[in-house]
């Protein structure tokens, strides 16, 4: 699996904020008890099956603090683990790797938890052509990180903030009808006068009613928000009888218990929050 590289940029200043909140003035504790100058080397290991992302950060962390240290990765992001895979050997100075152990770690911990979920969701839904999609319920500061984690977990990206794509939800359409009666319709024809031409549009619609309205204009994509597998069933036997070229994208309350049958519902795509929302960080080690 080819993975487009992660930019500096989306990490540089999280990483300069890590060693400042965590190294401060420094480590009293290797400083107080001394430790002999003397060479450490270990192994992280992955204490758990999942899927691997945050190799180029780590790298940039132990840069950033340790440049008498090396870190050598036995493997790439995207890479599946098991309990018990060896990830990446360090070594260096026994006080430097201390301090960047516990930074690496968070970063390796957090984007591989991000990964992994994704690839579960992923799994389920392999036997459909139905996509797993992010949104942008992310933790700030850490948006492209975790968005570039859902692709090492075989996900694929919706928008990455408000700026880049146009999406027509509930509250945009209540206040709309305070002036038209077709504001699906209305706040499509203002979108478009103003974005580019590489820009998509997606409707957010709540029952099929809207969904018909919605399909009148042809927008790129129709979100299925928090629909009932039957009418979602519906939702798509309407879309390839009237207008074959839309995409279907279902979200809202869907679990790893569900996916499954929202993607055999035939929609095209299915946004997750929680592959970034609530995610839980992969259990991973440095062992000497």
């Amino acid at each position: 699996m080819k993975i487009k590289k992660l930019e500096l940029s989306a990490y540089k200043d999280l990483v300069d904020l890590a060693i400042q909140e965590d190294i401060g003035s420094g480590d009293i504790t290797t400083k107080g008890v001394n430790l002999p100058e003397e060479t450490f080397m270990g192994v992280f290991t992955s204490r758990e099956e999942g899927v691997l992302s945050g190799v180029d950060v780590a790298h940039f962390v132990l840069k950033k603090i340790s440049a008498n240290s090396k870190i050598k990765f036995l493997l790439k992001d995207g890479a599946p683990l098991k309990r018990g895979s060896k990830i990446a050997i360090i070594k260096g100075p026994t006080s430097e790797i201390l301090l960047a152990e516990r930074i690496i770690l968070n970063f390796l911990q957090r984007m591989s938890g991000v990964a992994t979920i994704t690839s579960k969701f992923v799994k389920e839904v392999s036997e459909t052509k139905c996509q797993i999609l992010d949104t942008r319920k992310t933790t700030p500061g850490w948006r492209k990180l975790e968005k570039y984690a859902v692709l090492c977990g075989g996900g694929k990206n919706h928008r990455m903030g408000l700026y880049d794509m146009v999406m027509i939800k509930d509250n945009h359409i209540a206040s709309l009808s305070k002036t038209t009666t077709t504001p699906i319709r209305e706040a499509v024809i203002r979108a478009r006068k103003v974005i580019k031409k590489n820009q998509k549009i997606i409707i957010e619609v709540d029952n099929l009613i809207q969904m018909v309205e919605a399909l009148s204009i042809a927008p790129d994509i129709i979100l299925l928000d928090n629909m009932p597998i039957q009418t979602l069933k519906k939702a798509v036997q309407l879309r390839n009888k009237t207008l074959p070229g839309v995409l279907l994208e279902a979200s809202g309350g869907i679990s790893l218990k569900t996916v499954k049958k929202v993607a055999k519902t035939g929609v095209d795509r299915i946004s997750i929050g929680c592959l970034t929302h609530s995610v839980k960080s992969l259990d991973i080690g440095l062992d000497s």
